[in-house]
């Protein structure tokens, strides 16, 4: 005879409430502190709060086998959880690109402009630091830099030159979504005079900007944001973070098409501007040889430069020099 499970108002006096075939009696899983609910064959429901009598109960009644904890676990629940990750996949390998391609062309330049003033008052409260430079080099970078954006596609007027301290960022440059470009004294100084290779790093620059890879970034980074939210739920004020306090993305590497990209348009501008095409490898070799690849503080950790990527500035700079030739 199998086991009975009785039900009663009282555990000592009365009448059972209710009677049933242990092997016929369904328990709810424990879920937190909700009420557990007994039902019976008949229909008949009992719920109570105290699920660790419940617990007890079931522990000392029923045998836990392979079975039932199978039946406690849900192995649909598994397909369920990678059928999930999969979607995430999907979403984020194809659907996040294609929105990300949609957001850049429906941006009106507001936008772009309050992403970018909301960057740069971030990391000047928390990296930069006023400019060292003495007025006349910054005078002297700045006509450079106006001698190649007056050849890009924006002009002068599409771009501002911003000089900071770098501290703890080191030698660097970095351009945001409405064209402001920074370059810390640390760079110059690292270059030591010579102008071309600052310009050819500006030039650069002015390529991210060009191609939009500064606001495919911030989109990228919101929409993982929000694809992390749909999953996880809500993860606090990470889109206000990303759209506002966007210095953090500033240290994520561009992807290797878009730095091909901008070297491409660099070499491009400095040779329409008669300047040397190829500096910025001189550059690339000198912040190698002084911080070394792995150096996270360094203009590479941002910018790598490569054996490969030299290379293939080089031959931009025989190929844009050919064009102009007679």
């Amino acid at each position: 005879m199998g086991k009975t499970l009785v039900v009663s108002l009282d555990g000592k006096t009365g009448d059972p409430v209710a009677v049933n075939d242990l092997s016929r009696v369904d328990v709810s899983a424990r879920v937190g502190r909700i009420p557990r609910r007994i039902t019976f064959a008949n229909g008949s429901l009992f719920e109570t709060e105290d699920n660790d009598a419940v617990d007890l109960w079931l522990r000392s009644h029923r045998r836990i086998g392979f079975v039932h904890e199978l039946e406690r676990f849900h192995p649909r629940l598994i397909g369920v959880v990678l059928a999930i990750f999969l979607l995430a996949g999907l979403i984020y390998r194809f659907a996040v690109p294609a929105l990300v391609e949609v957001a850049v062309l429906a941006t009106p330049p507001v936008v772009t402009q309050w992403m970018a003033s909301g960057t740069l008052i971030s990391l000047d409260k928390t990296v930069f630091s006023a400019s060292d430079l003495p007025e006349v080099k910054r005078r002297e970078i700045s006509d450079a830099f106006a001698g190649i954006a007056a050849v890009s596609v924006r002009g002068v007027d599409g771009y501002k030159l911003n000089f900071r301290r770098g501290g703890p960022i080191g030698p660097n440059a970095f351009a945001l979504p409405d064209g402001s470009l920074v370059i810390t004294d640390e760079l110059v100084e690292l270059a030591a005079g010579d102008l071309d290779m600052i310009t050819g790093v500006l030039a650069h620059e002015i390529g991210h900007v060009e191609r939009e890879h500064s606001l495919r970034q911030l989109y990228r980074a919101a929409g993982t944001a929000g694809l992390i939210m749909l999953i996880a739920g809500d993860i606090g004020s990470a889109g206000e973070d990303i759209m506002t306090n966007g210095a953090a993305l500033l240290a994520l590497s561009y992807s290797r098409d878009a730095e091909s990209e901008a070297d491409r348009v660099s070499v491009e501008l400095m040779t329409k501007a008669g300047r040397d095409p190829a500096a910025i490898n001189r550059f690339f070799s000198l912040i190698e040889e002084k911080y070394g690849r792995d150096d996270d503080s360094s203009f590479l950790s941002t910018h790598p430069g490569t054996g490969d990527r030299r290379k293939a500035i080089e031959d931009y700079a025989k190929e844009f020099s050919g064009s102009k030739s007679p």
